[in-house]
């Protein structure tokens, strides 16, 4: 049984990886590398600097948010812990999807303080409550994003979100009733562990961790300065925009007779873009997320430069360089942070 949960487990993650590589392959085939290189030099480095720059504050602001939601829990827990187990999350997502958000909440709890009885403060599924707050709030303002492009940019916009995302969620209907009656499901399930979790040792083992998962929810209602929790957020995803909006203006300092064929016509199109079209950019990079490939790659790559095609008729090569540097910075500024926080976390042992 064991074996076969391994061997499923391995199977996922080589079809995840399969399927990154398939999607770059088929998004980069026909690029001519010749032009691509040198649109590479000529595009201004201290603005793709910037995002980076800005990629580490967002993690940082994320960690200190988090530390609010852990703070009920537990508050010996510091925002240089939190921060370092918001940086082993992403690196670890960028192999493992996923993955990371069980790694944070295990890093926290090693971290943890311990109580009276030499219990520590910060279970797994405490922790896992408030990774489910954290994520759902992202998801939440994700939503007003959206909701924003779809009111205020229709006329500019409606096509794309239409052909792209309208249609496929009609097409995917029945995957909503499957999740529904998958949801009802799962709360008949509760309701029945909740009615006999004193009858048998295993759903009362079930029943402690819903009530340690219910406790890490519930640590949003007991939050000191709530309102500030709300501006971090705000912050965050405001960092995100000016991430898209800083690639944007370094694509734009490209000399269009520096390059030749689609690089120069790309070059031409978006230089009239400015932060409402980087908000629209940012918000169709969010969707690669919904695809289960590592870190993104292929996925990012096609849905920013198809989105680029369809609205601004920026050719789809060029899209894929502004979709490389926004996507390899925040790539590295993962991979430097997470390495900096493993060190830290080794040295401080």
């Amino acid at each position: 049984m064991k074996m076969n949960k391994k061997l499923s487990e391995a199977l996922k993650y080589i079809l995840s990886i399969a399927a990154a590589v398939a999607l770059l392959y088929f998004s980069f085939r026909g690029v001519n590398w010749k032009d691509f290189y040198v649109a590479l030099k000529e595009c201004s480095w201290i603005y793709v600097l910037l995002a980076f720059a800005l990629g580490i504050l967002c993690y940082w602001v994320r960690g200190v948010r988090w530390k609010m939601l852990l703070e009920p829990i537990d508050d010996t827990i510091s925002i240089r812990t939190s921060f370092n187990a918001i940086n082993i999350c992403m690196i670890t997502n960028l192999v493992l999807p996923r993955v990371g958000e069980l790694i944070r909440c295990g890093y926290i709890t090693k971290n943890s303080s311990r109580d009276s009885k030499g219990h520590r403060k910060a279970t797994l599924d405490k922790v896992f409550g408030t990774v489910v707050i954290d994520r759902g709030w992202d998801i939440f303002f994700g939503f007003v994003t959206a909701i924003l492009v779809f009111s205020l940019l229709w006329g500019k916009y409606g096509d794309f979100i239409s052909e792209n995302i309208l249609t496929g969620l009609s097409e995917r209907l029945s995957l909503w009733k499957i999740g529904l009656a998958l949801l009802v499901l799962f709360a008949g399930f509760v309701f029945a562990v909740w009615k006999l979790h004193d009858r048998s040792r295993f759903l009362g083992k079930i029943w402690k961790i819903f009530k340690g998962v219910t406790e890490g929810l519930k640590t949003c209602l007991h939050m000191r300065r709530g309102w500030l929790f709300v501006v971090y957020t705000l912050v965050v995803w405001a960092l995100y925009w000016m991430m898209s909006f800083a690639i944007l203006l370094a694509v734009q300092k490209i000399n269009p007779a520096s390059v030749g064929g689609a690089m120069a016509e790309g070059v031409k199109a978006i230089q009239s873009l400015g932060l409402v079209d980087a908000l629209f950019i940012m918000f169709a990079g969010s969707l690669s997320s919904l695809l289960p490939v590592p870190g993104g790659f292929g996925a990012y790559h096609s849905i920013v430069a198809g989105a680029l095609l369809s609205v601004y008729g920026v050719p789809f090569e060029f899209g894929l360089l502004f979709a490389t540097l926004s996507h390899e910075t925040q790539t590295l500024a993962s991979i430097l942070a997470g390495g900096w926080s493993y060190a830290d976390e080794t040295l401080r042992k």
